[in-house]
């Protein structure tokens, strides 16, 4: 766990650009790995936004390493966490076993999706697979997608049974909840915000970053942000959460990442394909889109 001091500020949630035969296209994704790199950002490879549920496991495989190998020629060392959750605890198990093999520097664990599984179950889920590597896992709540809630309580025994278990991206919106995880869990458990638009929230509360998908487009611009919480430089953070709050809304105008791939392609940085069930978003929301970033000068 050398790397771990480096979980927090900006972790950019990549996005994955495909060719016409909606294949991984490995040339632009090195290339907008290395984009988020210079920029600053530690880089996820394989999470919601990178399109992991539409990827084969093959297509996992190849994601990580290409992640590694380009950090590995980056003098700024950066943190390569990878996607390796799953609704099958012996698939997720497979998945964070190759990671590790490859020099991946962490995973991030989504609650199992469909299941449904209760707590005690989401225990022995999460802690099989924390007992099948030695790599730090970042814990990933989002009930909105999973139809489950990883309660306060239960994230708490985790991290306080499992030393592997580091973290946990937090996109609950439940301020609340939130509180009672920083609060409950141990002085170096690390809580990073999985909505742009709570990440000063959480930071205010002790939250170390974000896992982001708006750094896709303004890389530079998000680590800017967290470095001012960060310092505890909270006037100044206060003006950039209401310059940005327009462009972490509208990032999720239809399900990410619909939206930030539409930004992208307006930017130029990747084009828009998405693989289906997802499609680009509606004309009209393109036009509300490409409206915030006009107004923030990104086009």
């Amino acid at each position: 766990m050398v790397k771990i001091d480096k979980l927090n500020n900006v972790i950019t949630a990549m996005i994955t650009p495909f060719n016409e035969d909606l294949s991984l296209n490995e040339e632009k994704y090195r290339e907008f790995i290395r984009f988020q790199i210079d920029n600053g950002c530690q880089i996820l490879t394989m999470g919601t936004t990178g399109e992991s549920a539409t990827m084969s496991h093959e297509e996992h495989h190849q994601a990580m390493e290409i992640a590694v190998d380009e950090a590995s020629k980056s003098n700024k060392n950066p943190f390569v966490l990878a996607g390796t959750g799953s609704n099958s605890t012996k698939e997720s198990i497979s998945l964070s076993q190759y990671a590790e093999k490859i020099g991946v520097d962490g995973i991030l664990l989504v609650v199992p999706y469909y299941n449904k599984p209760v707590q005690h179950s989401l225990i022995d889920h999460f802690s099989e697979i924390a007992d099948s590597i030695s790599l730090p896992i970042v814990l990933y709540n989002v009930p909105s997608r999973t139809g489950t809630n990883l309660e306060p309580e239960t994230i708490s025994k985790l991290a306080n049974t499992k030393d592997n278990i580091v973290g946990i991206k937090c996109a609950s919106g439940n301020i609340d909840q939130i509180t009672k995880i920083i609060k409950n869990t141990p002085d170096d458990f690390i809580v990073l915000s999985g909505d742009d638009s709570f990440t000063y929230h959480i930071m205010a509360l002790g939250g170390k970053g974000v896992i982001s998908v708006a750094s896709n487009i303004i890389p530079s611009k998000m680590v800017e942000f967290t470095n001012t919480m960060l310092k505890n430089e909270w006037n100044k953070a206060r003006v950039l959460q209401l310059e940005l709050y327009d462009l972490f809304k509208v990032l999720f105008i239809e399900t990410n990442p619909g939206p930030v791939k539409f930004a992208a392609e307006l930017m130029g940085l990747m084009n828009k394909r998405m693989r289906m069930p997802l499609t680009p978003p509606l004309e009209a929301n393109q036009m509300k889109i490409k409206e915030v970033l006009e107004k923030l000068h990104l086009i």
